[in-house]
């Protein structure tokens, strides 16, 4: 079951490059946020850009910044500092929802 409420599932979808990875999106001159889900497991390679910070609202994330890792349940937060390098593995199911620094991190597909 989905724990979006409609209004969220209706907003512009972020136009990503990681395949099995996709989700609505917010954006404001000050930043972005993006509902992140995964319905199968999908492995994010590891990659960088502005400062990100974020939520597991379900399932289960695998996260590696700067070569620490650590798994990630719901209600567990996590940041990641502007420039590091990072990877993940979500979990089938899983759902985040990750807040961006740079206001154009995605565009709406």
């Amino acid at each position: 079951m989905d724990p979006l409420p409609d209004w969220i599932r209706d907003l512009p979808r972020a136009d990503t490059s990681f395949t099995g990875l996709e989700g609505p999106m917010l954006s404001g001159p000050h930043g972005q946020v993006v509902f992140f889900g995964a319905a199968e497991e999908i492995e994010v390679p590891p990659h960088s850009h502005g400062a990100q910070w974020g939520i597991v609202v379900t399932g289960r994330l695998h996260l590696t910044v700067d070569g620490e890792a650590g798994t990630y349940e719901p209600g567990d937060t996590y940041d990641v500092p502007a420039g590091a390098e990072h990877s993940a593995r979500f979990e089938a199911g899983t759902l985040v929802i990750d807040v961006f620094q740079e206001p154009d991190r995605y565009s709406p597909k």
